[in-house]
């Protein structure tokens, strides 16, 4: 069977692989160029690799060996190629060629990153008060906007993905609680370290244009303990600007409205609001009364509209608000952004 391939489907193609390797670009940006030089640290491959990173520096000190071959990027794509063949191994082969290619992206972007001057986005904000945590907020948002961009287009990062993968073979365990064991005994295991990857030291002068690479952190030291803070502060913010990112500004809310006149409800909606809305069979446990429900989805911007819409039509109703992070179909989203 023949596979004939459009030039619109070329286009889009040749359009998703730009966008994923701009998603890893922002990734090794913020990574490199914003959470290490304020001292941070993350989890993930890209975590591990700089912990072994910080380790091998700290033992081997001056070696060309660590400095050459043994990069931050080098060692995030040897640590997923070694998830990869324990992936097929475990579960088999469900890899798409789009998450190989984000991998192998991102070991790339992360060594070219590294050629940049590393105090390149410490000269914006070192006079700005508390300056080392606006540096990691603006890097974790940086690492969520590639991941987000990646996420869009089909692709992955692999690192705790894969990770996912073999664990639930074996045992049922959701994404979520698997990333958070990994990143907190990742940023745990920072605390033991006693140097800090190209992190800016504190007497770190702009005008000199020189950055010490290695900076002596005592374990568990005050130091220790704001690089692991700073570690859980960029997990959230990556997590909260992913989110932002792939619901973009067209987020919706799902109104639920319970009252006694559910019909003249809905056509108030219809006709104030101009908004549809579909009634849904319910029953009270208390009186055993049959209803139906009023829902209502719509903007985020469109909510307070329909609730003072509501409270003039029915000041008793019962109301639940819910957000949803995307709403297809007529008057939202076409299917074909999917």
């Amino acid at each position: 069977m023949k596979v004939k391939l459009s030039l619109h489907d070329i286009l889009v193609g040749v359009k998703e692989y730009i966008l994923m390797t701009f998603g890893m670009f922002c990734y090794a940006f913020g990574w490199q160029m914003c959470v290490l030089p304020a001292g941070g640290m993350g989890g993930g491959a890209a975590g591990l690799a700089t912990l072994i990173n910080a380790v091998l520096s700290s033992t081997f000190p001056g070696s060309e060996v660590v400095a050459n071959f043994f990069t931050i990027g080098n060692l995030i794509f040897a640590i997923n190629c070694i998830l990869l063949v324990l992936g097929v191994m475990i579960v088999g082969w469900k890899f798409g060629i789009k998450t190989l290619y984000c991998i192998l992206m991102m070991s790339v972007m992360f060594n070219l990153v590294s050629f940049m001057p590393a105090d390149t986005m410490v000269k914006m904000v070192v006079g700005v008060d508390s300056w080392r945590i606006l540096l990691v907020a603006m890097g974790a948002a940086s690492c969520g906007v590639g991941i987000a961009v990646s996420f869009m287009q089909g692709g992955s990062t692999g690192g705790t993905d894969i990770v996912a993968m073999i664990i639930n073979k074996f045992r049922t365990v959701s994404y979520g609680k698997v990333l958070l064991m990994t990143d907190c005994g990742i940023l745990i295991g920072s605390l033991f370290l006693t140097t800090a990857v190209n992190m800016v030291p504190s007497e770190y002068n702009v005008a000199a244009g020189e950055l010490i690479e290695l900076v002596p952190i005592l374990p568990f030291s005050p130091d220790a303990f704001a690089r692991m803070i700073y570690g859980f502060m960029m997990i959230a913010v990556i997590g909260y600007t992913v989110d932002f990112v792939q619901s973009g500004n067209q987020q919706s809310n799902q109104i639920m409205i319970f009252c006694k006149d559910y019909t003249a409800m809905a056509e108030m909606i219809k006709v104030k609001a101009n908004r549809g809305a579909t009634l849904i069979d319910a029953m009270g446990s208390y009186s055993m009364t049959p209803s139906k429900a009023v829902m209502v989805v719509c903007r985020k911007r469109d909510t307070s509209m329909i609730l003072k819409l509501v409270r003039e039509q029915d000041p008793n109703a019962f109301l639940t608000v819910g957000s949803v992070m995307g709403v297809y179909g007529q008057g939202f989203d076409a299917l074909n952004k999917l």
